[in-house]
């Protein structure tokens, strides 16, 4: 009888949760509310002290928006870092920014991509008011424009202003990894956790994106950005691919080994995917997170500093290439004047 309640049980929660096209994932979320649905969103965007970030570019945006959405006049990533694609340390440059846009200390901001590569945008978004200190208060839309569309929801085209209010900072240091921490991890002097959200390529220093290619010494576990989102068929190729929506099944698995009780941090190549992981982490129930935004692109370029499974950057064969792409340039230009 316990049995056939719990496959009833079990029944009925798939179908509550069928709300991405027909995917179903029976995980939750330690942290649901930091993770919201399209009916969620729905439900509050209207509010005064709720606004809604599109994080995609500006011409995606006035393409087709979530009604009421507002855009930073660029993709979250670029809009909210420096030119190194890290984040400032100045907090007034957040403050000004926030406040312009009508974002205050009392306003739940939710944050939404598109695809793949915009859903990042969106993490980079959520981390970073984390970090400013905007607790509780800081969501992100789960599968971003298309979950609201599969949801039954318009889009709009018209550009949305909110009137300029007033955002103190209040920065949890804590929340920003730093080198020297990592540093200190590498020569087993810490034992935090440490999560590379690299490629295995990556990882194992057969991709190399700086002067080394490898990973830091002592990471607890090496885990794809890729292979933490939703599975969903290719219409098209009838493959299972990813989509921008974040799994807590595929979360739970890659990370449920791990001691939530314990300070994690995330790192890549340069900060931005492992934003996503920082997200997961932390609906997942982590309770002290940090993302290390200098990550690889820093790290693996330092020469003095420890690196497992380490490869060189080989300029020679980048020279080559080069001068491989320069011949055939030459010779379709040659083409092109007969």
């Amino acid at each position: 009888m316990k049995r056939s309640l719990d496959i009833c049980a079990k029944a009925l929660l798939a179908t509550l949760l069928v709300a991405w096209g027909g995917s179903v994932s029976a995980g939750q979320w330690a942290n649901p509310d930091l993770l919201l649905d399209a009916k969620a969103v729905k439900a509050n965007i209207d509010k005064s002290n709720w606004a809604v970030v599109d994080c995609r570019g500006l011409k995606q945006y006035a393409k087709g928006h979530i009604p009421g959405a507002i855009s930073l006049g660029d993709r979250c990533k670029k809009a909210l870092r420096d030119a190194t694609s890290r984040v400032y340390r100045d907090a007034g440059k957040y403050e000004k920014l926030f406040g312009a846009v009508g974002i205050g200390n009392d306003t739940h901001v939710v944050f939404y991509g598109g695809d793949l590569g915009t859903l990042l945008d969106a993490t980079v978004g959520f981390w970073i008011m984390e970090y400013l200190g905007h607790e509780g208060k800081v969501h992100v839309l789960n599968g971003g424009v298309e979950a609201w569309r599969k949801a039954g929801y318009r889009l709009d085209n018209k550009l949305v202003k909110r009137d300029p209010t007033t955002f103190k900072a209040n920065v949890v240091a804590g929340r920003y990894g730093e080198t020297d921490e990592v540093l200190k991890i590498a020569s087993g002097d810490m034992k935090n956790q440490l999560v590379d959200s690299r490629t295995k390529k990556e990882y194992q220093g057969k991709d190399i994106r700086a002067i080394r290619g490898g990973h830091v010494p002592n990471v607890t576990v090496n885990v794809s950005h890729i292979d933490t989102l939703m599975q969903e068929k290719n219409a098209k190729t009838g493959k299972m691919q990813p989509v921008a929506y974040l799994d807590p099944d595929a979360a739970e698995k890659a990370f449920g080994s791990l001691d939530k009780s314990k300070r994690t941090l995330a790192y890549c190549q340069t900060g931005t995917r492992s934003t996503m992981t920082y997200l997961q982490l932390r609906a997942l129930g982590f309770k002290d997170v940090a993302n290390w935004d200098e990550s690889w692109r820093v790290y693996g370029s330092q020469l003095n500093y420890p690196v497992e499974g380490e490869q060189w950057f080989n300029f020679a064969s980048l020279n080559k290439k080069v001068k491989n792409l320069e011949k055939k340039l030459a010779a379709m230009e040659k083409a092109a004047k007969k």
